[in-house]
């Protein structure tokens, strides 16, 4: 899969690509990551590509041709016209479900506004998908472009290790992730569920399933409730009691 992210800061973008997961799937020739500087296409000495907004207010607009001569050029480059993601508050929350629907992409550009947005009109041309990552504002796109890449990157084969991974974390089947363990047995007093020792991999799927739903139903209900109205079959586990310690 190959992102394209258009950017005014491009080496910020790649620089937290270039780390982790992401950075080993691009060294591997798994995933392509190219971050697209948008000042190279402004028609200018100073390189400028903002200007004031018609009708006043506070602020500079990114101008519509030089992010329109950006996408031009990268999807040249492409073998058919692809996705245009916008990263901005005012699109749809990104979630596990768009993740996997962008994954599906051979080729997905991400654009990253500045100052106070992009003019409309380029927009309307080129942007095929409007995104956002949370309620609240950011100074740019750069961040939001690339934890969508992260998210989405992670799903293309051969970039996680264990070809089980996706299919086990969080939001994989609408619910949050089961409680999980490592050495020691115990700690500060703490032990690992015993089912979890037992060697019965069909009780400890069951125990996993009911800790997810649970998990879910405390921590985030509206997930919870999506989940059960689709799963009309499921019921809320009982939440383990915790032993007492015994006191001198």
């Amino acid at each position: 899969m190959n992102f394209h992210i258009m950017t005014l800061f491009p080496e910020m973008v790649m620089n937290a690509l270039s780390e982790s997961i992401t950075g080993r799937a691009i060294t591997n020739g798994l995933i392509s990551a190219e971050a697209v500087n948008i000042r190279d296409y402004a028609n200018n000495k100073h390189k400028k590509v903002d200007d004031y907004t018609y009708g006043g207010g506070a602020g500079m607009l990114m101008q519509a041709d030089p992010v329109y001569l950006c996408y031009e050029d990268i999807k040249r480059k492409t073998a058919c016209t692809p996705r245009v993601v916008y990263l901005t508050p005012q699109g749809n929350i990104f979630d596990q479900r768009m993740a996997e629907e962008f994954s599906r992409e051979e080729d997905l550009i991400l654009l990253c506004g500045h100052y106070e947005g992009i003019d409309e009109r380029v927009l309307e041309e080129i942007v095929t998908d409007y995104v956002s990552i949370g309620d609240y504002i950011l100074t740019g796109g750069e961040l939001a472009a690339m934890i969508v890449v992260d998210a989405v990157s992670r799903l293309c084969p051969g970039v996680l290790s264990n070809s089980d991974s996706p299919e086990t974390e969080s939001f994989s089947d609408g619910l949050l992730e089961y409680p999980q363990y490592s050495r020691p047995e115990v700690w500060h007093g703490k032990r690992v569920p015993e089912v979890l020792l037992s060697g019965d991999h069909a009780k400890v799927d069951a125990w996993r399933h009911d800790m997810s739903l649970l998990r879910t139903m405390e921590r985030r209900f509206d997930l919870y409730k999506k989940y059960v109205q689709s799963h009309p079959e499921e019921f809320v586990p009982k939440k383990p009691r915790r032993k007492k310690k015994k006191t001198d």
